[in-house]
C-alpha cells in the first residue's frame, strides 16, 4: 500500500469524514422527528439532502482536475460546516430544506459530497494499476471502521445525554454540532495536501472535454452512471437513517442499541471490502462486483421477513458481511477504464449519478415505514431493484476489461 504523505493524509481525511457521517446518520431521522417533522417531511428532507449534494458535487468534481483538487476539497468542507451548523440551530422546515439542499450532510452514513471522487483520483494517480484495487479496499475499510465507530458514538452519546436529563431534541442537536466541528477539522487537514495530488500541468491541457469534464471516455462513463444510478436508487430505500428508523418503529430499538447494530454492520462491511481485492485478483473486477452483490441483495429482502428482532439483525449483519465487496472493485473498475486525465470527472459523474438515484428513494421509503402493513416494503423493493442492476451490469460490461486484466491469459 502507498505510504507517501499525501496518501496518508487522504486516508486521515476519509476516516474523519466517515466517522462524522456515522455519528450523524444514526440520529438524523430521530432528530427531525423530535423537531416536529412528519414522516413525509422527513422523507422529503432526506431526499433533498441527497439531491442538493448531487448538484453541488457535480459542479465541484467536474472542475477539480482543471481548477485544483485541493481547492475543491476545501470548498466541500465549508459546505459540510454550513449544513451542520444550520441543522443544529433551526427547527424551521424551510431553513432545514435550504441547508439540506446547499450543504453537505449524510443521511445514510455513506459518502456524499465531492470528497470521494477527488480523493480517489488523487490516490490513483500515485499508484501502479495492480495496486489500485488493494489500496481502494483499505481505503474502504478505513471508512467503514470509522463509520462503525461514529455510529456507536452517535447512538451512545445520545443515550448518555438523555439518561443524564437532556431532552432528546437537545441531545441530537449536540451531535449535529459535533458533525459541523468535524467539517472544520476536515478543512484543516485538506489544507496540508501537497500539489502532487493535482493533475500534472500537461496532463489535460490539450484534451477537449464536455460540460461534464469528459472527453473520449464519455460514452463509457455515461453507461456506467446510468446503471449505478439504478443501484443507488434501490439503496436509497434502505439508507442507514431509514433502516435505523425502521428498527425504532418496528421493534422500539433505542439509540444506543441502534448505534451498536450499525457498529457491527459497518465492521462487517469493512471486512467484506478488504476481501474484495483478493477475490478480484482471482475472478476479475466486474465478476466480483456482480457475483458478491447477488446474495447480499437476497439477504436484504429477508430482513423484514424475519419474525423477531434477533433474526432481523442477523440477516442485516449477514448482508453487510458481503455487501461492500462491490464498492472498491466498482471504484477501481471505473477509474481503470477511463483516461487518467478524466478520472475526477468520471468518478464525480458516476458518484453523482449514484447520489441522484439514492436521493429519490427516501421520500417514498419513510412514509411506508409509518404504515405497519407496508413497513418492510422498502427492503424488498431495494433488493429486487439491485438484482436487476447486477444482471444488467454484467450483460453490458462483460467484454470491457481494465488494463491489468487484459494481459492475463
Amino acid at each position: 500500500m502507498s505510504t507517501n504523505p499525501d496518501s496518508r493524509l487522504l486516508f486521515a481525511t476519509r476516516i474523519v469524514r466517515m466517522f462524522s457521517y456515522g455519528l450523524l446518520a444514526v440520529i438524523l431521522a430521530l432528530y427531525l422527528s423530535a423537531a416536529g417533522l412528519s414522516d413525509a417531511e422527513i422523507g422529503l428532507l432526506l431526499t433533498l439532502t441527497l439531491l442538493g449534494d448531487t448538484l453541488i458535487s457535480l459542479w465541484i468534481t467536474t472542475r477539480a482536475d482543471r481548477f485544483g483538487r485541493k481547492r475543491m476539497l476545501l470548498i466541500g468542507s465549508v459546505l459540510m460546516i454550513f449544513a451542520g451548523g444550520l441543522f443544529a440551530f433551526t427547527r424551521d422546515f424551510y431553513l432545514l430544506l435550504f441547508a439540506a439542499t446547499i450543504g453537505v450532510i449524510s443521511p445514510s452514513g455513506n459518502e456524499v459530497g465531492p470528497f470521494l471522487a477527488i480523493e480517489q483520483s488523487a490516490l490513483a494517480q500515485t499508484l501502479p494499476a495492480e495496486k489500485r484495487t488493494q489500496v481502494f479496499a483499505w481505503y474502504q475499510l478505513a471508512g467503514s471502521l470509522a463509520t462503525a465507530l461514529g455510529s456507536l458514538a452517535g447512538g451512545g452519546l445520545a443515550e448518555i445525554l438523555q439518561n443524564g436529563g437532556t431532552a432528546p431534541l437537545s441531545s441530537y442537536r449536540v451531535i449535529i454540532l459535533i458533525y459541523a466541528a468535524f467539517g472544520l477539522a476536515l478543512g484543516v487537514l485538506f489544507n496540508f495536501v501537497s500539489p502532487r495530488v493535482e493533475v500534472p500541468a500537461n496532463g489535460n491541457g490539450n484534451v477537449k472535454v464536455n460540460l461534464l469534464g469528459l472527453g473520449k471516455s464519455s460514452k463509457t462513463v455515461i453507461r456506467l452512471a446510468a446503471l449505478f444510478s439504478v443501484d443507488a436508487f434501490a439503496g436509497g430505500f434502505v439508507v442507514q437513517s431509514i433502516v435505523a428508523y425502521w428498527f425504532h418503529v418496528r421493534y422500539g430499538v433505542n439509540p444506543a442499541t441502534l448505534g451498536a447494530i450499525f457498529f457491527g454492520a459497518n465492521i462487517f462491511a469493512g471486512i467484506s471490502a478488504l476481501s474484495a481485492a483478493w477475490i478480484a485478483k482471482k475472478i476479475g473486477l466486474l465478476n466480483t462486483m456482480v457475483f458478491t452483490h447477488v446474495p447480499s441483495n437476497i439477504l436484504l429482502i429477508l430482513v423484514p421477513l424475519m419474525p423477531n428482532l434477533p433474526l432481523a439483525i442477523t440477516m442485516l449483519l449477514l448482508r453487510f458481511s458481503i455487501s461492500q465487496m462491490d464498492v472498491p472493485t466498482r471504484q477501481s473498475y471505473t477509474l481503470a477504464v477511463v483516461s487518467p486525465e478524466e478520472r475526477s470527472s468520471a468518478a464525480g459523474v458516476t458518484g453523482i449519478a449514484r447520489t441522484l438515484g439514492a436521493s429519490l428513494a427516501p421520500v417514498f421509503a419513510a412514509p411506508l415505514i409509518g404504515i405497519p402493513a407496508l413497513s418492510g416494503l422498502p427492503f424488498i423493493i431495494s433488493g429486487v431493484l439491485k438484482l436487476v442492476y447486477d444482471f444488467s451490469l454484467f450483460h453490458s460490461f462483460k467484454t470491457i476489461k481494465p488494463p491489468e486484466e487484459q494481459t492475463v491469459k
